[in-house]
């Protein structure tokens, strides 16, 4: 799923540690506007994958900057809590100035377990 919107940064989306920025809010606001209802998404019980392109207009911006104001959104939007996300893919592409944008994609992924021995 793309969405045509410039990837906020973490760090222009708080105000010192607790409050979220004026920025943010309406980056926010304007993202859950845009994002399809919850029917095109699916059911997102249970362990859930994640893959994320974010298209950047700057080779300097970091990749992993707005992956939580991302994951924070959509957790409001479709009701699912993150700690149910198991798997992650992340990619980052440099467009033109203006053509910022951001993709996504969940699904429903296979938990992993992890062996308690050495």
């Amino acid at each position: 799923m793309k969405i045509n919107i410039k990837p906020l940064s973490v760090n222009k989306a708080w105000k010192g540690k607790r409050f979220k920025s004026d920025k943010y809010k309406k980056y926010e606001k304007e993202l859950l506007y845009l994002l399809p209802n919850k029917k095109k998404i699916g059911n997102l019980d249970g362990p859930l994958k994640i893959s994320i392109e974010f298209g950047f207009s700057s080779a300097a911006s970091d990749f992993d900057n707005p992956i939580k104001p991302l994951i924070d959104i959509l957790q409001k939007k479709y009701h699912f809590n993150d700690n149910q996300i198991y798997e992650a893919n992340i990619k980052k592409v440099i467009v033109d100035k203006g053509d910022e944008y951001l993709m996504f994609d969940i699904e429903q992924a296979p938990q992993s377990k992890t062996s308690g021995t050495t």
